[in-house]
């Protein structure tokens, strides 16, 4: 994410993780933490996207992200830790 896409490249890339996940089994790091497309579509500057991180990391666990950038840790694992608990009752 980032790194010379546009903002639709960018959201296009997060709509696809699963797929590029299938093309590539290794295991991913989702670097998605205070980006400039969260900041975009919240209209926040950086130090305040820690809604739109989580809501993007727990988007990348449904799609088999396996590892995640962060930056405040207790709010992303609080985020992460019900999400999982979402993907997998029922098992």
């Amino acid at each position: 994410i980032g790194f010379g896409k546009d903002y639709t490249q960018n959201l296009l890339t997060l709509k696809h993780l699963a797929d590029l996940k299938a093309a590539f089994d290794y295991p991913w790091l989702l670097g998605i933490s205070r980006k400039s497309v969260i900041g975009l579509t919240l209209d926040l500057p950086s130090e305040e996207r820690e809604e739109g991180t989580a809501a993007l990391n727990t988007w990348g666990l449904t799609q088999g992200m396996h590892f995640f950038r962060i930056h405040d840790a207790e709010k992303s694992r609080r985020a992460l830790l019900m999400q999982q608990a979402v993907l997998k009752v029922g098992e």
